[in-house]
C-alpha cells in the first residue's frame, strides 16, 4: 500500500470511531480481513461492509504507533491510548492473531464523570471524603467501569481536598487536571516498566494517594498493602466477582506460611470494596450494579479468622448502619424502581433464589397495595354518587 491508500485507511478508522461515539458505543473492533464492528449497548453490530485488509490495518498501525511499531512486532501485543479530538480519546489493545492483526478501541470521555452522573451508590461519595489511609479496590469484569469509578472517586478528592495522587496505569485512560490535588500521571511502558517497581518508587515521591492500575501479580499487591500499612491511600481494580472473593484472591496469591501475616495486614488496611457489574435496562442502556462493603470490626474480624465466606451477609447486615449493600439487594431495588426486569435482575443476581422470593414478595406487595388503593377510589365514587342522590 501507498501513503495515500494508508491514509485513507486512517480516515476510514476514525470515522467509525465517530459513529461509534455518535451511537452510544462503547467499544470498535478491528480485524484484518473481516468487517469492522462495534459493541453498543451491550451487543456486537457490524458497522461495514467492506473488509481491512491485513496491510491496512498494518499501515494504520504503523502511523499511530510510530517508532512504538516495533515493541508490538517483538511482543505481539501492546496498549496505547489513541486521540481522536479533545473530546474522545480511547484505549486500545493492538495485538497478533492467525489472520493478522486484530485492535479493540474502547471509548473513553475527556470529561471524568462524576458519582451521580454514572449512577453509583451516593456511599462512594462518603468513602472519597473520609477515607485518608488504607486500601479501596474496585472489582468486576473486564469492561465493567472499574477504571471509570475509579476516576470519579478521584475527581472528586481533586475537587475537595489538598493531596498528591500519583496514578500508575497501562495505559493512562482519563487525563485529570490539577484543581485542589497536583496529580502526576505515569504509563507503564512509556514512563515506568511495571506496577510494582514504580509503586515502590511512588513512596519516595511524597505521595498521599496513589493509584494503582491492577493488582496483576504478588509483588504489586504487597507494595500495595505495605504503601497503605504506611499510611497513604490506595485505589486499585482487581478481576474478581464480588468482595469475598476479592478477600480469598488477595490472600491465595501467597504462600501458605505467609497467609495469616496477609490476613492481619489486608484486615488492617482494607477500606472498602467496590465490585461490579453492568446491567441492561428497559430503555435500552446499560449501568452498574454495585455491591460495596465498608470496613467495621465485624468484617475485620472475619478476614484475620478465614471466614471470608461470611462477608456477603455481613454487607447485607450493614445496610442501614454503614451504607454497604450486596449486589442483590442494589438489584431489587433497581427493579422496584422499574429501571430492570426481572430477568435481567434474576441473571445478574448472586443467590438467584433468594432474590426470585424477594421480587415476588415486591410484586404481592404492589398488587396489594394497587387492590387497596382501588378499593379506596371505589368507595369515594359510591361517597360521591350518595351525595349527589341527598
Amino acid at each position: 500500500m501507498d501513503e495515500k491508500e494508508i491514509k485513507l485507511a486512517k480516515e476510514r478508522l476514525d470515522k467509525y470511531l465517530r459513529f461509534l461515539i455518535d451511537h452510544g458505543g462503547s467499544d470498535l473492533h478491528i480485524k484484518s480481513g473481516s468487517n469492522i464492528r462495534g459493541r453498543i449497548n451491550g451487543d456486537i453490530f457490524k458497522l461495514s461492509e467492506n473488509n481491512l485488509s491485513k496491510e491496512e490495518i498494518i499501515g494504520i498501525m504503523r502511523i499511530i504507533l510510530g517508532e512504538r511499531f516495533l515493541v508490538l512486532e517483538e511482543k505481539k501485543n501492546l496498549d496505547f491510548t489513541y486521540i481522536l479530538n479533545k473530546e474522545y480519546r480511547f484505549r486500545v489493545n493492538v495485538f497478533y492473531q492467525i489472520s493478522g492483526i486484530s485492535a479493540v478501541f474502547r471509548v473513553i470521555l475527556s470529561k471524568i464523570p462524576t458519582i451521580d452522573e454514572l449512577k453509583l451508590p451516593k456511599v462512594l461519595k462518603d468513602i472519597c471524603d473520609t477515607s485518608m489511609r488504607g486500601l479501596i479496590l474496585v472489582s468486576g469484569p473486564t469492561g465493567s467501569g472499574k477504571t471509570t469509578t475509579i476516576a470519579s472517586m478521584l475527581n472528586r478528592i481533586n475537587n475537595i481536598r489538598p493531596a498528591h495522587i500519583i496514578t500508575i496505569e497501562d495505559p493512562v485512560e482519563y487525563i485529570y487536571e490539577d484543581k485542589e490535588c497536583i496529580i502526576n500521571q505515569r504509563a507503564v511502558g512509556q514512563d515506568c516498566t511495571n506496577f510494582a517497581d514504580s509503586l515502590r518508587a511512588s513512596l519516595r515521591e511524597d505521595p498521599d494517594i496513589i493509584f494503582v492500575g491492577e493488582m496483576r501479580d504478588l509483588e504489586t499487591i504487597e507494595t500495595a498493602l505495605r504503601a497503605a500499612e504506611t499510611g497513604h491511600l490506595v485505589f486499585s481494580t482487581i478481576h474478581t466477582i464480588d468482595a469475598k472473593e476479592t478477600v480469598n484472591r488477595i490472600i491465595s496469591m501467597f504462600e501458605v506460611y505467609e497467609q495469616e501475616r496477609i490476613r492481619l495486614a489486608l484486615a488492617s488496611v482494607l477500606e472498602s470494596v467496590i465490585s461490579q457489574r453492568l446491567i441492561s435496562t428497559k430503555d435500552g442502556y446499560r449501568r452498574p450494579v454495585v455491591e460495596v462493603l465498608r470496613k467495621n470490626a465485624r468484617i475485620k474480624e472475619m478476614i484475620i479468622s478465614n471466614r471470608a465466606h461470611e462477608i456477603t451477609d455481613a454487607i447485607k447486615d450493614g445496610r442501614n448502619t454503614y451504607g454497604m449493600q450486596t449486589f442483590d439487594q442494589h438489584l431489587l431495588d433497581l427493579f422496584k424502581e422499574g429501571a430492570i426486569t426481572r430477568e435481567e435482575a434474576l441473571d445478574k443476581s448472586t443467590n438467584r433464589g433468594d432474590l426470585d422470593i424477594d421480587i415476588k414478595n415486591v410484586i404481592m406487595s404492589k398488587k396489594e397495595d394497587d387492590k387497596l388503593k382501588n378499593s379506596k377510589e371505589l368507595y369515594c365514587d359510591i361517597d360521591i354518587a350518595l351525595e349527589d342522590i341527598d
